[in-house]
């Protein structure tokens, strides 16, 4: 049977948050937002292993709370990169031998839905790569650095994307080390896989799956935890 790793990224700074405390950190209900992300690929039963990439002054602070709650699928907690792209490619690298899929996952986003992270797995099993998005509601527009309006895209066309993002692990290292190589920076792993000419599809997830990034994100944070997806 194929192995299933999870890589979770919580080492940012979170500075949109505007508190002296790193956003994954904050407490959610009763716990760190970043436990709560933890607990719910634990859970997941098709989960093999997690690896946890963080900040290093932040590594025994992860380790203490992988004891504390039991998190016994975390095989390791390591320091990430300076960019998030780094610190993905050094969680990759930390899978156990056999592993065959990963899914890599915001550490500040813990509500997707244990179903439509199976879902988007299943999704990249068939096609190589898939990742869970949302319709974007609103109408977007592109807009010069002069603040006026250039272009009105067709919203129909657009999708806000989330993660977990879901991949063939021997895929994903391909499009790390070229764009290592090339001296490439993507904003999320799907867009290093689509360099490859890989095609990556999406699955649609909910709005509940959000990432908790500003301080107007945590009083909903809270109503989902205790109405949603409460544990």
């Amino acid at each position: 049977m194929s192995k299933l790793g999870v890589v979770i990224v919580a080492a940012g700074k979170g500075s949109r948050m505007k508190t002296t405390e790193s956003k994954q950190y904050l407490p959610l209900g009763d716990r760190p937002i970043l436990v709560h992300t933890l607990q719910l690929f634990q859970n997941i039963c098709e989960v093999d292993e997690i690896v946890l990439v963080t900040g290093e002054a932040d590594c025994d602070r992860c380790r203490e709370y992988v004891e504390r709650y039991a998190l016994d699928k975390v095989t390791a907690v390591i320091a990430g990169g300076a960019e998030r792209q780094h610190s993905v490619h050094r969680g990759l690298e930390k899978l156990a031998a056999g592993t065959e899929w990963v899914l890599v996952h915001d550490g500040v986003r813990p509500f997707p839905a244990a179903g439509q992270v199976l879902a988007c797995w299943r999704e990249a099993q068939e096609h190589g790569a898939a990742v869970l998005a949302v319709p974007v509601k609103d109408t977007i527009k592109v807009v010069d650095d002069a603040k006026c309006i250039q272009s009105t895209p067709d919203r129909r066309s657009l999708w806000a994307i989330q993660t977990p993002q879901a991949f063939q692990l021997s895929l994903l290292l391909e499009a790390y080390e070229r764009a290592e190589r090339e001296g490439f920076v993507g904003t999320d792993d799907a867009m290093l896989v689509e360099r490859t000419g890989t095609v990556v599809r999406v699955v649609e997830g909910d709005y509940y799956n959000i990432k908790i990034t500003t301080p107007e994100d945590l009083p909903w944070a809270e109503w989902i935890l205790h109405n949603v997806r409460g544990e």
